[in-house]
């Protein structure tokens, strides 16, 4: 219940960052009216946030007197942990690939339409691709795992809880969209428990959406 508690301490954090910082942008609408409502959103105000939801957990970590890295597990992976996240990450993304057709699209929102200044990208690109990565994987499967996987329900449970949270959390998504989340958090908690590397799990994360932002515009 305390794990929970601050996972929705940190989420009110970002939630309330985030829109301090699009308020402010639309203030200074002058200076940004050149980007997209997707670059100032997805880019401007998650880069804002990411700082202050990786504070709260830093604060959590030292009132509970832990060392912050040691929770949250910031360990460089080996490189066989490395090369084994790649090849899982693949062949999730290559079913997921031949599913789409017979199945359905996911059903994006049309404000991650990433059109735009050609600088406003780059924002985008560091708000989509690192700023959300970080915050979301030290946050589900850095803090959260942590504190669920020492509870009755063990490293099992909490990957298949944080895997569903994050799936929770990207309501952007019809349900298939939000079940493909689901199946990729079950991977990266997957990819945690074994490496005990939220580093590794950021890294995967990163390199997905940058995969899929150079394809679709648009993150997880």
């Amino acid at each position: 219940m305390e794990t929970l508690l601050v996972g929705l301490i940190a989420y009110a954090v970002h939630t309330l960052t985030l829109k301090l910082a699009l308020n402010t942008m639309w203030d200074l609408r002058h200076v940004v009216e050149r980007f997209s409502l997707a670059q100032v959103r997805v880019g401007f105000a998650v880069v804002l946030a990411c700082p202050a939801t990786v504070a709260v957990f830093w604060i959590a970590t030292r009132v509970a007197n832990r060392k912050f890295t040691d929770y949250l597990a910031l360990n460089w992976p080996k490189t066989s942990e490395f090369v084994l996240a790649l090849v899982l990450t693949s062949i999730l993304l290559l079913v997921q690939y031949f599913a789409w057709p017979i199945l359905s699209r996911w059903d994006l929102s049309a404000d991650h339409s990433f059109a735009g200044s050609p600088d406003g990208l780059l924002i985008y690109l560091l708000g989509g691709c690192i700023a959300a990565p970080i915050s979301e994987e030290l946050a589900f499967r850095g803090f959260m795992f942590r504190g669920w996987s020492q509870s009755f329900l063990h490293p099992p449970g909490a990957i298949v809880l944080t895997a569903a949270a994050w799936a929770m959390l990207h309501n952007q998504y019809n349900w298939l969209g939000q079940f493909s989340v689901f199946a990729g958090g079950l991977l990266l908690g997957y990819i945690r428990w074994r490496s005990n590397s939220t580093w590794l799990t950021v890294m995967v994360h990163s390199g997905v959406n940058i995969l899929i932002f150079s394809t679709s515009g648009t993150y997880v």
